[in-house]
């Protein structure tokens, strides 16, 4: 009982926030400056009113293709990758600590050589540069799944190869099976954050408004309507609601993934 009432507990404290906003999502431009909590009259038209100020479903499509491609381009790169890192034996050490090396290196520290090879191509101004990338893999993905594939036992590799089964096949076949649950939480962490990124849309598309994501658009809108808090929860409501039903759909797949992962080291 004790453990369920913390559990409560911490649940109405992390939802205290998101009523808040939700509640002065509905107050009008004046409530929503007062100390009231609950609206005096309820205004639903502000959500509509977001829509007509600002192009929401373009930011949507938008983050959804940064988000998509992104996470797909690292699953092709990133699954090899840890399978090579757990399950083959020549080299891998040195690899791994090289990979771990990239996730202590602060992304500030590339960002001016990356940017000006990016303009150099021309890129700078839409999404490529931000999903391009993932298709030489991401240092804390391959970690991730390295880990996960770690807990697959070898009898099974073996046996495929015994019977005629090359890397490539094996992989496809017999890991890639037992490795759901560890790839969904890795596609899950990179479309998260992919989904919420904000400082490399901002770096690369701040000049060209029709690349816009979610975050560097509702950021934008909260600075042009900083006193219509009303307005900008319903913003920023909106912009939660695909991710909250992603993860609501895909939570147990996460979770076990997550729980799964790091079992050996």
């Amino acid at each position: 009982m004790a453990r369920h009432a913390i559990a409560i507990a911490l649940s109405v404290m992390f939802l205290c926030p998101i009523v808040f906003l939700a509640l002065t999502s509905f107050m009008s431009s004046d409530q929503s400056l007062t100390a009231n909590l609950w609206p005096t009259a309820w205004h639903p038209g502000n959500y509509a009113e977001v829509f007509a100020r600002t192009p929401l479903p373009r930011y949507l499509l938008n983050t959804a293709l940064y988000a998509t491609f992104a996470t797909l381009f690292m699953l092709l790169a990133s699954v090899p990758a840890a399978y090579a890192l757990a399950k083959l034996r020549r080299g891998r050490t040195t690899i791994f600590v090289a990979i771990v090396c990239m996730m202590m290196l602060p992304p500030q520290v590339t960002t001016v050589p990356l940017y000006l090879m990016w303009a150099d191509y021309g890129l700078t101004g839409s999404l490529w540069p931000l999903v391009l990338p993932m298709l030489l893999g991401d240092a804390f993905s391959i970690f991730l799944l390295r880990q996960f594939l770690l807990t697959i036992p070898d009898e099974y590799l073996d046996a495929a190869r015994v019977d005629g089964c090359g890397e490539w096949r094996t992989l496809l076949r017999v890991v890639l099976p037992m490795a759901k649950p560890g790839i969904a939480a890795a596609a899950m962490f990179q479309f998260f954050y992919a989904w919420n990124d904000y400082y490399g849309p901002l770096l690369y598309t701040s000049e060209n408004e029709s690349a816009w994501t979610l975050s560097l658009g509702l950021a934008s809108f909260r600075t042009l309507h900083a006193v219509q808090w009303n307005i900008v929860s319903a913003a920023t409501l909106l912009t939660m609601v695909p991710i909250v039903v992603v993860f609501f759909f895909a939570q147990k797949a996460f979770v076990q993934g997550v729980t799964l992962t790091g079992v050996k080291g």
